[in-house]
């Protein structure tokens, strides 16, 4: 069951950013199991590495496209997501 979990919410993630940023590239790893034990882990969310490249990122400083990332996920933020990591690139710094 917790794989089909993960695997859903992976899924979920990777839909809301293909669908804002129709990324060229786009890495989502779930690190849940790094912090089983930890105090966030206990609300059942999950901890989650995201790599994303779009175009969409030109021009944007390390802390806008954090932010567009956040917007991007804000929904899955509330219901499946207690951690992410983030790096986001525009094509040209990759």
């Amino acid at each position: 069951m917790r794989v089909a979990l993960s695997e859903e919410r992976l899924n979920l993630i990777r839909q809301a950013l293909e669908t804002r940023f129709a990324p060229t590239e786009l890495v989502i790893k779930d690190q849940s199991q790094l912090h089983i034990g930890h105090d966030g882990a206990k609300d059942g969310k999950g901890h989650f590495d995201v790599t994303i490249v779009a175009a969409e990122f030109r021009g944007q400083n390390r802390i806008a496209r954090h932010r567009m990332v956040y917007d991007a996920l804000a929904e899955l933020l509330q219901s499946d997501i207690h951690a992410l990591r983030i790096k986001a690139f525009p094509p040209s710094e990759r």
